[in-house]
C-alpha cells in the first residue's frame, strides 16, 4: 500500500510542478530578454519563486517516485502517471490566471485517460 502512497505523492508533486512551471513562463520575460530574465530572479519576482518550487517539486517527486517502484510493479504503478494528466487538465481549466480554454473534447479524451487508469489498476478478477 505504500507504494501507492508514494506513486499518490509523486503524481501530485509532478502535476503541481506543472502548473507552478506553467505561471512561471507567463510571469517571467522571455528567455531571450537575458537581462530582464536575470533581474526577475535577482529580485526573487513571483515567477521565479514559482520556478525555482516548480522544480524542486520535480526532484522530490523523482524521490517519490524512485520510492513507489521499489514497493509495486511498474506494470501498476507507471499507469498512475496518466493521473497526473487528468490533474493538471483540471487545474489549468479551473485556475483562471493559466488562461487555458475548455472543450468537449478535450474532457472526452481525459475522461478516457481516466477509465483507462482505472481498469489498468484495478484489481484482477480471478475466474
Amino acid at each position: 500500500m505504500m507504494g501507492y502512497f508514494w506513486a499518490l505523492m509523486s503524481v501530485l508533486l509532478v502535476s503541481g510542478a506543472q502548473l507552478m512551471m506553467k505561471w512561471a513562463m507567463v510571469s517571467l520575460p522571455p528567455v531571450g530578454q537575458t537581462d530582464a530574465l536575470m533581474s526577475a530572479f535577482m529580485s526573487v519576482t513571483p515567477g521565479a519563486v514559482a520556478l525555482v518550487i516548480g522544480l524542486f517539486a520535480y526532484v522530490f517527486s523523482m524521490g517519490c517516485w524512485y520510492m513507489a517502484l521499489r514497493r509495486i510493479a511498474l506494470s501498476k504503478a507507471y499507469p498512475l502517471l496518466s493521473l497526473s494528466y487528468v490533474l493538471v487538465w483540471a487545474a489549468a481549466i479551473g485556475l483562471p490566471w493559466l488562461h487555458e480554454p475548455f472543450s468537449v473534447g478535450k474532457l472526452a479524451g481525459v475522461s478516457v485517460i481516466f477509465v483507462g487508469l482505472l481498469l489498468v489498476c484495478l484489481p484482477d478478477k480471478k475466474s
